[in-house]
């Protein structure tokens, strides 16, 4: 038996002195740290994954709960919803509401922020309308100009007055910056889903180019 260790000992000391006492140092740190390093709980992140699931899931309508999967877009949702109108349309769930045959009430907004329905309402009674109106009105005012200058200026081009048409679509450039400033504000103010898009000049000179061929 002391042979037999005495002969294991020899072997290591002898692998030692052939592999090095550096890479041994190294070999025992990456395993001391690899023990040492945190894992991450399994069941923790389970448990959060499953919260975010049941959360997400609540957001759905019931017909479609517990099958997020199978939700590919919002034409699923919406086909839920419309289907809804028609069973309640069916069922005559619509019909003898109060203030059948009433006129509507319009002096409220009842899926407006309460703080901008009133100041609309202000606003309306003083024959005002909303920053936003007013400069959607200027915008495409400028913008109907602005194409008219266009098309004006397009005709020194065709007659050969090179110089001329330089000299205007210079000016039209400069036009057509400020107009986009304009409507760069107006996407600030404006509410969601009533944004427009800026000119652009070579598809201005499209556009144009397009309306002369049809004309």
């Amino acid at each position: 038996m002391a042979t037999r260790v005495a002969r294991v000992a020899d072997s290591a000391s002898s692998l030692i002195g052939i592999v090095g006492r550096g890479c041994v140092s190294k070999i025992r740190w990456a395993s001391s740290s690899s023990e040492d390093s945190p894992k991450p709980n399994k069941k923790i992140t389970d448990r959060l994954s499953g919260v975010i699931d049941a959360v997400n899931d609540r957001k759905l309508p019931p017909e479609l709960r517990g099958q997020r999967n199978a939700v590919r877009s919002e034409t699923d949702i919406t086909n839920i919803v419309e289907q809804r109108i028609w069973h309640s349309m069916e069922e005559g769930q619509f019909e003898n509401l109060p203030g059948k045959g009433k006129p509507l009430d319009l002096n409220t907004n009842p899926h407006a922020d309460p703080a901008e329905d009133t100041l609309y309402r202000i606003l309306s009674r003083n024959k005002c309308a909303p920053e936003w109106v007013e400069l959607n009105k200027e915008i495409r005012y400028d913008i109907a100009g602005w194409r008219l200058a266009l098309q004006r200026a397009s005709a020194h081009r065709e007659n050969g007055n090179n110089s001329k048409w330089i000299e205007s679509s210079e000016a039209l450039k400069l036009q057509l910056r400020s107009i986009n400033n304009k409507v760069f504000k107006y996407n600030l103010i404006v509410p969601f889903g009533r944004q427009m898009f800026g000119l652009k000049w070579e598809k201005e000179l499209d556009r144009l180019n397009e309306k002369k061929v049809d004309s």
